[in-house]
């Protein structure tokens, strides 16, 4: 899944195109589609993207109020690719786009310069990418509100206070959107491994320096994920991403030479180094935190 480098890299190639343009229409192409009702998503239709943000993993079209004084609420597209969705310029404009799940078109001004539609797409067959239409401030309605603060902004002390009242696993707790907003599986694997602490690490127990360490991580993770995306013209693929340990089962540790090993779940798996983060200790390939010797 995207994560916060990506997304956010992606955010400000979308405003740089689409920032200004005015939405002409809007075709939701599965059922799947719309996560919300009221409003409409088609209530957008006729203003202009302000800009294209981001928050935590979700992707946010702003269509302010062309009238206020008529009392018009701010309109914003909240857009979740989830595993398999892209969110691309479509200048093939295809009936039936394969694995199509919503389009934006924009009205051509009189220098033709329209940007090209915007289509919604995800692969795979789980159809769990979609578009909240949200009136007003987003971030106090769902499926904003209930995330916690963004990753990458939190201060030692913050995490700290959060890691000391939600006694849990490291990896556990990173990968929570309501505790952090914008970590998922590569990252939290990454955060573990820069910060040298076990991805079980017990969050209650890991202290004020631990916090410190998993902050700087999280920076250093994000920052490098930031500039390899913005590198590009388009959102890189997950094994295109930067990182040391994830999806690196048994190949060397970039930091030690250690082997790179695995803790593996039905939905996810744990990537880490046990020279690095474990004392040398090799985590149990189980839902316990018991280590093999």
């Amino acid at each position: 899944m995207p994560e916060l480098p990506e997304l956010q890299a992606h955010a400000e190639r979308l405003a740089a195109t689409y920032a200004g343009a005015v939405l002409e229409r809007f075709e939701p192409l599965s059922f799947t589609a719309l996560k919300t009702f009221a409003p409409p998503a088609d209530a957008a239709v006729g203003r202009a993207v302000a800009d294209v943000g981001r928050r935590g993993k979700h992707l946010l079209l702003r269509f302010p109020a062309p009238a206020p004084a008529r009392g018009d609420e701010d309109l914003t597209h909240v857009v979740h690719l989830m595993q398999g969705g892209r969110l691309r310029p479509d200048a093939k404009l295809a009936r039936r786009p394969r694995d199509g799940v919503a389009r934006w078109r924009f009205a051509t001004p009189d220098d033709g310069s329209a940007p090209p539609a915007l289509l919604l797409t995800e692969a795979g067959t789980e159809r769990r990418a979609g578009i909240w239409t949200v009136a007003g401030d987003p971030l106090v309605a769902d499926p904003l509100a209930g995330l916690g603060p963004e990753a990458d902004a939190l201060d030692d002390r913050q995490l700290a206070g959060l890691l000391a009242a939600h006694p849990m696993r490291l990896h556990t707790f990173l990968r929570d959107q309501r505790l952090v907003a914008g970590l998922g599986r590569r990252l939290a694997n990454e955060v573990c491994h820069r910060a040298r602490l076990s991805p079980f690490a017990q969050t209650a127990r890991l202290g004020d320096a631990g916090a410190a360490a998993v902050v700087a991580a999280i920076r250093d993770a994000v920052a490098e994920g930031l500039a390899a995306d913005r590198a590009r013209g388009d959102m890189s693929a997950s094994k295109e991403r930067p990182g040391a340990v994830h999806s690196r089962t048994g190949e060397p540790c970039p930091v030690c030479g250690d082997t790179v090993r695995e803790v593996a779940y039905r939905d996810y798996t744990v990537h880490y180094c046990a020279t690095c983060q474990t004392g040398g200790k090799v985590l149990a390939d189980n839902t316990t935190s018991k280590f093999l010797k």
